[in-house]
């Protein structure tokens, strides 16, 4: 039997494409489908290794696991990283092929149709089902030729869409109806139905909204979709969360978190964030980093020297570096933990243009960008503590130094990572997750004297997907749905 297919496309950006679709996924194979998760172009800086050895975007993996299942670079063959306001680092099934400005990628769309639909059928061949989700707005028919994200895959592979409008930003009937005007025929003809996401209040009141809607537009609706508040607690995809409120923060100890400009892996505090004993605050530019730390965190970064020089254009260097004569606490995750040594130098140019900067000197190590970059999987111990960990390794460039000559972390297989500076409140370590396993989670606890807690997250995380998929099959005509997909 052939595996259907449906996707799920936006008005715009951050309608709840990746919600819906990872809702969907946990949904149906509740059912006992064999369903994958796709999205054939995605951009985002928050990656998760794959199963088989490359990098794909966050959402991609929740779904994945969503579905019970390992995630794939299939899952997500073009990823695009910013590194800048007009170029991104460009990732084709899990392995980076260098950066590309606007105007280059656009070049190099038809070269990758090819690769994309590969992957697609790939999962085709193993599913059930296969459920695909858009990027950005079906809308921007400005980059409609060679389409890779929207329109123009749907095109190419025959798969009927499902349009998603947010209602909690306002204006839902112009985005849908909008949206079908400006569509061409052809396109126009794919879109089989829509759905209304993000609602607030009594559903009936919107009810000649979703009739204005099938009247104006055309489409059928699937459904009105409440909003599902617990969302802020799955990992996100897009640093856009950081700029509202992602669910109710803990008191106690205070945890803060410089927003940098290309911030990467931020779902790296998701469990910490969700301890009733810390309250994280992602410290925006324009002001100084909030006084009172317990701890200050420097988080993953795509452009660590571009972020290291932007972290000084703030002032915030000189509040780390009194936070720290303070005798307060200071970890580097991965790019973070690059910027808190001596220097990083990028002798090839990886980031930028070639050269070495001075780091805030709070670990005595240097950095060198260069070689393959390291994307790995992985599992040990903190070193002093014994306490377990798993996450994963997704950087370029090594870091050694007399600080590094006391790891911070142990690796299952004997190696070391990271530094801890003479007296201990400095630490830096290249592992994304670490807070997620609760028994590691709980040595960070003690450390800022945070009260514990009984989270366990990996559990709650479960949870949160199996409340997801119940809420979505309340509220939408899922049989419908899987009735559309071809």
């Amino acid at each position: 039997m052939t595996a259907r297919a449906l996707m799920f496309q936006g008005t715009g950006s951050d309608v709840g494409k990746s919600l819906l679709v990872t809702g969907l996924c946990r949904a149906l194979t509740a059912r006992g489908l064999r369903v994958r998760p796709f999205k054939p172009q995605n951009m985002s800086n928050n990656a998760a290794v794959a199963a088989d050895g490359g990098e794909i975007g966050r959402a991609q993996a929740l779904q994945a696991r969503a579905c019970r299942i390992e995630p794939s670079v299939h899952m997500n063959p073009v990823l695009l990283k910013p590194q800048s306001d007009v170029g991104a680092q460009l990732v084709l099934r899990g392995k980076s092929l260098g950066s590309a400005g606007a105007q280059d990628f656009q070049a190099w769309k038809p070269r990758l149709m090819a690769s994309v639909v590969e992957s697609y059928e790939r999962l085709k061949a193993e599913a059930d089902i296969v459920l695909v989700e858009g990027a950005g707005s079906a809308a921007e028919i400005n980059l409609r030729d060679n389409d890779l994200a929207n329109m123009g895959f749907s095109r190419a592979t025959g798969t009927p869409v499902v349009l998603i409008g947010d209602i909690d930003r306002g204006g839902v009937i112009a985005q849908i109806v909008g949206t079908r005007v400006v569509l061409d025929a052809a396109d126009a003809a794919m879109v089989r139905g829509f759905i209304v996401n993000k609602f607030r209040g009594d559903p009936s009141l919107f009810a000649a909204g979703m009739q204005a809607i099938v009247e104006r537009s055309g489409w059928s609706s699937f459904g009105l979709v409440p909003y599902f508040h617990d969302a802020a607690w799955l990992p996100a995809e897009d640093a856009v969360v950081l700029e509202r409120p992602r669910g109710v923060t803990g008191g106690g100890r205070l945890v803060v978190v410089p927003k940098l400009p290309h911030i990467a892996n931020f779902d790296d505090f998701d469990a910490l964030e969700r301890e009733p004993g810390v309250r994280i605050v992602f410290a925006g530019r324009g002001a100084p980093l909030p006084a009172g730390a317990d701890l200050i965190v420097l988080p993953g970064s795509k452009a660590t020297i571009a972020d290291l020089a932007a972290l000084r254009a703030e002032g915030w260097d000189i509040d780390i570096i009194a936070h720290a004569r303070r005798g307060g606490k200071v970890l580097g995750v991965c790019g973070g933990y690059q910027m808190l040594g001596r220097t990083v130098s990028d002798p090839g140019g990886i980031e930028g243009r070639p050269g070495s900067v001075a780091g805030l000197g709070l670990l005595d190590v240097e950095t060198v960008l260069e070689g393959e970059k390291t994307l790995r999987r992985c599992a040990g111990v903190s070193v002093a503590e014994g306490a377990p960990f798993h996450g994963y390794e997704i950087h370029v460039g090594r870091t050694f130094g007399r600080d590094a000559e006391r790891p911070l972390l142990r690796f299952a297989d004997g190696r070391p990572d990271g530094a801890v500076a003479p007296g201990g409140n400095i630490r830096g370590a290249y592992v994304h997750g670490l807070f997620n396993h609760d028994l590691q989670r709980r040595v960070w606890l003690d450390w800022i004297e945070a009260l514990p807690s009984d989270l366990d997250y990996e559990h709650d995380l479960d949870a949160t997907l199996d409340a997801l998929a119940d809420h979505l099959e309340r509220c939408l005509a899922v049989d419908r749905l899987i009735e559309t997909a071809r």
